[in-house]
């Protein structure tokens, strides 16, 4: 029976306080918890990165003339392409695709001197398509320097008619808002905080009550006048905190190191992180009041975890997902989490640009809490 003093905030202030001296003497998972951020910031900072570098390439030059040896060159020259290896057949060619000893096979055909001069040359790329974002990078950086390849500079100024025609009749000009560079760590970086508190709390919480169960404290924790509701809510607290101070970690040597800063309000982004990082604990303690076994927990959490980074739109956009994919990729909550930390990091948005992410979080951690208490109660009465 409860003391009728007692309140239900001060019952799950109880629950926190016991929680957090377990918590205080982890030091292992207090180490995973600050290294794990400085690790993934490197691999985002630098590491990681979609823009092609030291790519092998393969020529096969039936022109043979100035004009093709100064377009491959351009092309070795780039900083994306290492030195070309020239076979002279497509059946060469492609046995260099098929064992992956090149990605990309330029074909140059007799005509192209000529044809450049008239100011209609056109060459062929084969690609390697089996990493179908790889072969689209490779052939975007292959087509724009194709692109920019120019004739000698005599050639264009005796005939600027010429270079009049391969202008073409349209003139498309790119503007790119709020990336302007393109850049991928800009990209990795915006959604780092999202990944990392994921992974966090579901790995931390999945354990929360097969733990209790395996270290024989679980009769311990029955004989506490608290509701199912309380006992969990008392049980997150503690890592609601570490997860405030694992995102602060992830956005202050971000933005130090790599001037990614939130351009947004961050009051909205603390505030938008709250309902997350609650779905995320109680989807990690639902799990463990699911599982029988810390091993079983374990392998629940990360059958988790990884479809939460594929469909989420984390590492690709969930845009271009079929549709049922896409709208599964909606139950979770990293996907609404990170829609709203990117608008926030990148775009400077406020608290009514996020307005639908936040509700759709807080009725997913009530929903889920609601699961977890039902899961719960059977056992605790």
């Amino acid at each position: 029976m409860r003391h009728p003093g007692r309140t239900v905030w001060s019952a799950i202030a109880a629950v926190a306080y016991k929680e957090a001296a377990v918590l205080r003497h982890d030091r292992p998972f207090l180490a995973v918890v600050l290294m794990q951020p400085v690790m993934m910031l490197l691999l985002f900072g630098f590491a990681l990165s979609t823009i092609p570098r030291n790519v092998p390439w393969a020529v096969l030059d039936r022109s043979r003339t100035a004009a093709s040896r100064r377009l491959t060159e351009e092309i070795s020259v780039s900083g994306h392409f290492l030195r070309p290896l020239p076979v002279g057949s497509y059946d060469e060619g492609r046995a260099l695709l098929q064992h992956g000893a090149a990605l990309a096979l330029l074909v140059i055909p007799e005509g192209f001197a000529r044809d450049r001069a008239h100011g209609h040359a056109e060459t062929e790329v084969l690609l390697d398509g089996s990493d179908p974002l790889s072969a689209a990078r490779v052939g975007a950086y292959l087509t724009q320097i194709a692109a920019r390849f120019a004739t000698d500079a005599t050639h264009e100024r005796r005939r600027p008619e010429a270079r009049l025609r391969r202008a073409g009749p349209i003139d498309l000009r790119q503007r790119f808002w709020f990336n302007a560079t393109l850049a991928d760590r800009k990209f990795f970086l915006s959604a780092f905080a999202a990944m990392l508190l994921t992974n966090l709390c579901l790995s931390a919480t999945s354990l929360a009550l097969v733990g209790e169960r395996e270290n024989g404290t679980y009769e311990q924790m029955l004989s506490l006048p608290t509701t199912p509701v309380e006992l969990v809510l008392g049980k997150l607290l503690p890592y609601v905190g570490i997860c405030y101070v694992e995102l602060l970690i992830a956005l202050i040597p971000a933005g130090l190191l790599f001037g990614v800063w939130p351009q947004g309000s961050w009051f909205t982004l603390l505030l938008v992180t709250l309902p997350f990082v609650l779905a995320s604990l109680a989807a990690g303690t639902l799990i463990s009041s699911v599982a029988t076994t810390s091993a079983q927990s374990v392998f629940l959490s990360v059958f988790f975890i990884m479809p939460s980074f594929v469909l989420s739109g984390v590492m690709m956009p969930y845009q271009l997902m079929p549709d049922g994919i896409r709208q599964l990729g909606g139950l979770l909550p990293l996907r609404w989490y990170q829609i709203a930390l990117r608008r926030i990091v990148e775009r400077g948005a406020g608290l009514a640009d996020v307005a639908l992410p936040f509700l759709v979080l807080s009725a997913m951690f009530a929903v889920l809490l609601a699961l977890v208490a039902w899961r719960t109660k059977p056992r605790l009465g």
